[in-house]
């Protein structure tokens, strides 16, 4: 089955719909699938429940649904950096499911394992928990966490092999192969695709079995969120 697209618009084409749930991978602006979301927000499509750790910043990343109100529900675990996210949250325009870091990325993972729900000490006693259902175990009350399985993922590697079997880089890997376990439907946009078999199996980060579809993005921005620079100070002799 030929994985590859010939870019992201035809990447989502067929798959994304109105009042979805949907994943996206990342942490902050690294890791991102910056093409995806282009088209995501190029393709229309509105009522979005966007399970992401952040929404990205005003005007990149998933700010730019934001900004065109494609989103109505974010399920995240850090919401700085976007005054766009405060505003319309402040204003009661968006719905926010705030969800602990590690157990966002747990939730990801029980979905892609097959796990309908799991119990974790986190958020014990803290609004987080209200509503859920709790347990003692070991002597500790535990809640009720169930898992997410968005229907469609969409997902930022460095390299695919042509079965989608994927490699990430460094830092950039974060929230990714938990969001593409996770996913029915799992959309990767890569740096560079390669023949089948050129991988040593070892160093595969995730197999291609939870790949669905590729993209080729070998250029992207790769934006820093936040940059701060020191000017290097020189005593007299320009030492």
């Amino acid at each position: 089955m030929n994985k590859i697209y010939p870019n992201a618009a035809k990447a989502l084409e067929g798959i994304v719909c109105d009042g979805q749930l949907i994943a996206v991978g990342g942490f902050g602006l690294c890791g991102i699938p910056e093409a995806l979301i282009d088209a995501l927000h190029d393709s229309g499509v509105k009522d979005l429940t966007a399970i992401s750790n952040n929404a990205g910043v005003d005007g990149f990343g998933l700010g730019k649904l934001l900004e065109t109100r494609q989103i109505k529900k974010m399920i995240s675990s850090y919401v700085g950096e976007n005054k766009e996210f405060e505003r319309q949250f402040l204003a009661g325009e968006l719905q926010l499911e705030f969800t602990p870091q590690g157990t966002l990325a747990e939730k990801l993972r029980a979905g892609g394992a097959g796990i309908a729900a799991f119990y974790t000490r986190t958020g014990v006693g803290t609004l987080i928990a209200e509503g859920k259902e709790t347990r003692v175990l070991n002597g500790h009350v535990h809640v009720l966490e169930h898992a997410l399985i968005p229907e469609v993922s969409l997902v930022k590697a460095w390299k695919a092999d042509k079965s989608g079997n994927l490699l990430f880089r460094r830092t950039a890997r974060n929230f990714n192969p938990a969001v593409a376990m996770a996913g029915k439907i799992t959309v990767v946009e890569v740096e560079e695709i390669v023949e089948t078999g050129t991988f040593d199996p070892d160093a595969v980060h995730l197999p291609g079995i939870y790949v669905h579809r590729i993209v080729l993005n070998a250029h992207p921005e790769k934006r820093i969120e936040k940059r701060t620079l020191t000017e290097k100070s020189t005593d007299k002799a320009g030492v």
